[in-house]
């Protein structure tokens, strides 16, 4: 049995609007992962199944080895669909604003979830929530978003509608948001939930196999090469990893192409921090992806030097400006964080 962490008075009114509802969005973050996909197309199958019209629309592309996903060709990109996304979203009775939790995590889509009249669910599991939805289901506690869907879709006596379809997708984001269940998955309920998703039918194994066991060869190619120009920090227990545009070029990189390079370092001994540097292809930035092993709080070190945040053991941020000056602020942090790293 699952304890209840969701409100049950927030249960019940976000059933009485899916029952007064006809056409429903679901939203979900800027580069989606495999979270914001599988807790929006568990979500979209669900609802689906109950006859609404409903749409999930993504800020821009998501990466290849998540498309294999059921319902994933229907998800609509705001990016190339701008006018008719605009439309959905104004025209919708309920905005769902899956796996994130403040509009500038959606990019220009923002100003028309915050301008449409719908009424507005958050369902997320990162900390500090904006005051944006009429429903806030917020629980930083629970290692995915895909997993407080699962949670909220049985707490309203709809397990038995879970099709096999919605199983596989909450299952690939519970498995993708923790590392294939290597980190934030302590949780006895997480393998409750995992039982009763193989109760419908999926395969986890050959989820797996789609997920992490299908990328090209230019992708291996393009992970040696990045190991091979790693930074390691014995005094501090750190390793660092980069990657420009114009390295990215020479391997034909696609989206989704360096997904889990920052997990890597991880695996060296004595290594409990991992920093992965990448140059946005599309705007001026440099993306920052974060993870530690035990108690190391990788989310304030990246409030603290990235503007970002996220959880204790997995975090990222944003940095504007040149890889050099990424790399330096990345070792003053190291500095700053001596201590707690050597801890």
């Amino acid at each position: 049995m699952l304890t209840k962490v969701v409100d049950q008075a927030k249960i019940d009114h976000f059933a009485k609007w899916i029952e007064r509802a006809e056409n429903i969005v679901i939203v979900s973050h800027v580069s989606p992962d495999g979270d914001a996909i599988g807790s929006s197309l568990g979500l979209w199958h669900f609802l689906d199944d109950m006859d609404k019209a409903v749409t999930v629309i993504v800020p821009n592309a998501f990466p290849d080895f998540l498309k294999w996903m059921p319902g994933s060709r229907d998800v609509l990109l705001y990016d190339r669909h701008k006018e008719y996304a605009d439309k959905l979203i104004a025209g919708a009775d309920i905005v769902c604003c899956l796996d994130f939790n403040a509009l500038k995590r959606i990019d220009d889509m923002g100003s028309a979830v915050a301008a449409s009249h719908a009424r507005k669910v958050m369902v997320d599991h990162h900390p500090y929530p904006e005051n944006i939805c009429d429903i806030t289901i917020s629980h930083p506690e629970i290692s995915s978003t895909s997993e407080l869907v699962f949670r909220l879709i049985c707490r309203m006596g709809y397990f038995s509608d879970i099709a096999k379809e919605g199983a596989e997708c909450i299952y690939t984001g519970m498995m993708t948001d923790t590392g294939g269940f290597t980190y934030n998955s302590n949780s006895q309920e997480i393998y409750f939930i995992i039982s009763e998703l193989l109760s419908k039918g999926i395969d986890k194994d050959e989820i797996y196999r789609k997920v992490y066991n299908t990328y090209s060869e230019s992708r291996l190619r393009l992970m040696g090469y990045v190991l091979s120009n790693m930074n390691v920090y014995p005094g501090y227990g750190a390793a660092l990893i980069s990657l420009t545009k114009e390295e990215q070029s020479k391997f034909d990189y696609i989206k989704g192409d360096s997904e889990g390079f920052v997990n890597i370092p991880l695996s060296i001994k004595n290594v409990c921090f991992s920093c992965f540097l990448r140059e946005d292809t599309e705007k001026a930035m440099i993306k920052i992806s974060l993870r530690s092993v035990g108690k190391f709080p990788c989310n304030k070190f990246a409030a603290d030097f990235f503007n970002g945040g996220g959880h204790l053991n997995a975090s990222g941020g944003e940095f504007f400006g040149s890889m050099s000056e990424a790399m330096e602020i990345f070792e003053k942090g190291l500095e700053k964080y001596k201590k707690l790293l050597n801890d």
